[in-house]
């Protein structure tokens, strides 16, 4: 059973009929029924198609393992409607149009948030000038400075630091050992081990003694639902802010540079490098090691491919790959024209021909 008990606080069991309806779905409807009528079965709670028992819930959201679908022992599954089929007897199909997404709430079910304990702990350090709603949660060692505002049924995190003036909305969660400085925070945001938010950005002008640095005067603004990955950096604005907007997910070890722009429901995939002055439109999708150099527009719902190189604007819609990165379909054109060129006898002769020192 998933959910060792020692590291997740576990509710339940559920009967069938809330673990359908957390999955999305309505009994008999095209998008979240219950086959084989067993809807006051309990259940115990998630678990692995392979490893599964007839207590507990499984998933499928991938064709590749329909074997172990028609194999499980699960007591019910969650499927698309054109795995349904495939669902053995005496296991109830809970079928939706998004079976991961549907897990995820599941999943959610079972092993929801860990809420606030409220009260400081005594090794913590809170300025008095600071505001720490009741509710919230302060553990050890951490450090809230003056003029900070702590939200409702917040958790700060062992050895977290809160810096002068920093707000931080309702329902947030901040990792042990994070830094918050000069940035303003909206609801139910999650800052993970290790980030650093709001430290000076990487701005300096050169004078005739070498680089001299430029003051960085804005701040860094988060929106609600916002996750920020461990050890990720999010630099405060120059003149300007750094903007995170609403539902964004940013990965573990992930850079975003001084006055960077990023929209709505944007997902950062770990070691993305954003430099300073960027704009992420809405929707845009960054996968790992992307690196994006400054001043450019990546146009909403774009995707970027694993470690390419952005160096200039990329419209909205498309899919770019490579470094220096370009159209998917031009990079799959150029890549299988090279390997012709390589297999090509006359090209493996120039290749060998020795060149002329004339």
């Amino acid at each position: 059973m998933a959910g060792d008990p020692r590291f997740f606080a576990r509710t339940g069991p559920h009967p069938l009929s809330a673990v359908v309806a957390a999955a999305g779905g309505a009994e008999g409807g095209v998008d979240g029924g219950v086959d084989g009528g067993a809807v006051e079965m309990m259940v115990m709670g998630p678990a692995p198609l392979q490893a599964a028992g007839p207590r507990e819930v499984s998933f499928l959201d991938n064709r590749r393992y329909l074997p172990a679908l028609r194999a499980t022992r699960a007591g019910a599954v969650i499927v698309h409607p054109d795995m349904a089929g495939h669902v053995p007897q005496g296991c109830a199909a809970i079928v939706t149009k998004e079976p991961y997404l549907g897990w995820a709430r599941v999943a959610a079910l079972f092993f929801p948030v860990a809420p606030a304990q409220p009260g400081v702990h005594g090794s913590a350090v809170v300025d008095p000038a600071a505001s720490v709603d009741p509710h919230a949660e302060v553990g050890p060692l951490a450090v809230i400075e003056a003029g900070a505002v702590i939200g409702a049924r917040c958790r700060i995190g062992a050895g977290a630091v809160i810096g002068a003036g920093v707000e931080i909305g309702v329902d947030c969660r901040i990792g042990a050992g994070a830094s918050i400085s000069h940035a303003i925070l909206g609801a139910r945001v999650s800052i993970y081990p290790g980030a650093r938010i709001g430290q000076e950005g990487f701005g300096f002008a050169f004078g005739p003694r070498g680089p001299e640095t430029v003051p960085q005067l804005g701040l860094v603004l988060i929106a609600d639902d916002v996750e920020v990955g461990a050890n990720s950096c999010i630099d405060r604005g120059s003149a300007q802010d750094t903007v995170i907007g609403a539902g964004t997910r940013i990965d573990n070890l992930v850079q975003i540079g001084h006055n960077v722009k990023i929209g709505r429901c944007c997902v950062i995939v770990a070691q993305v490098g954003i430099a300073g002055s960027a704009v992420i439109e809405d929707f845009v999708m960054l996968g790992g090691q992307v690196g994006i150099a400054g001043h450019l527009t990546i146009g909403r719902k774009a995707r970027i491919g694993a470690q390419a190189g952005v160096m200039g604007d990329v419209p909205a819609g498309v899919e770019w790959l490579g470094s220096p990165a370009m159209p998917a379909r031009s990079m799959f054109r150029q890549v299988a024209l090279l390997r012709r060129l390589a297999a090509h006898p006359s090209a493996k002769s120039a290749a060998s021909t020795p060149i002329s020192e004339s």
